[in-house]
């Protein structure tokens, strides 16, 4: 009778154990993988508008349209040469967001630094602004244009300023315009506005670039 107790429950152990090899075999990569493929990729990102056509110059004194943004993301910002408050710190962390995103995954985003000072900020002048900001030309471009063209784009769908309210201390046109940095998708969308003074925001904005950049097949870069 004991015998027979001791055999039933060897068997119900096994069984047991069959059930459960099944179950962490079969079921649960079933439900767990598909899980952690979707909270990988699932970035809801907004729709802010979209870029239209338009035709600057950059730093290489070549003309820059929108096509130069299609195909892969593009973070953009407002700068001026002139500027001795908020541009310089802004280009420097755009200097380390092109050096955080220069991994091979990250290879087809790029950067656009829009002059907000046109007027002044010649392709001369923001390619040694460039210089100065170690930015490469292959990953981050500088814009300028006619003043009107420019201002249509910075106030219209990027949502930012270029007002000038006097002079610095320093005699430097005092240009009203946001620190903020902008994300384009390939197709041109706005799917982001990222205050470049939180670093949060930035490492945000580099994680919703890079989602981007995982669901963009090809890529090119105002003309390379």
């Amino acid at each position: 009778m004991g015998h027979a107790t001791s055999s039933s429950t060897i068997s119900g152990r096994k069984l047991l154990i069959g059930l459960l090899l099944v179950f962490l075999f079969a079921v649960v990569p079933g439900v767990v993988i598909p899980t952690l493929v979707c909270r990988k990729d699932a970035v809801v990102l907004p729709d802010l508008g979209t870029v239209p056509a338009f035709a600057l110059t950059d730093e290489r004194d070549l003309v820059f349209t929108e096509d130069g943004l299609r195909g892969h993301p593009t973070i953009v910002n407002f700068v001026f040469t002139r500027c001795d408050t908020i541009c310089p710190i802004v280009s420097a962390k755009m200097e380390k967001v092109q050096h955080r995103l220069s991994d091979r995954r990250a290879e087809s985003i790029k950067l656009v630094s829009i002059s907000v000072d046109p007027a002044y900020d010649t392709p001369a002048r923001l390619a040694t602004y460039a210089e100065r900001f170690h930015a490469r030309p292959d990953k981050w471009r500088f814009l300028t244009g006619p003043v009107d063209k420019v201002r249509a784009l910075v106030e219209g769908p990027f949502m930012n300023s270029m007002i000038t309210e006097g002079l610095t201390p320093s005699g430097a046109p005092a240009i009203s315009h946001s620190g903020y940095f902008v994300l384009v998708d390939a197709n041109l969308m706005i799917r982001g506005v990222y205050d470049s003074g939180d670093i949060k925001k930035l490492d945000e904005m580099m994680m919703h670039a890079r989602h981007l950049a995982r669901t963009t097949r090809s890529y090119k870069f105002g003309g390379t």
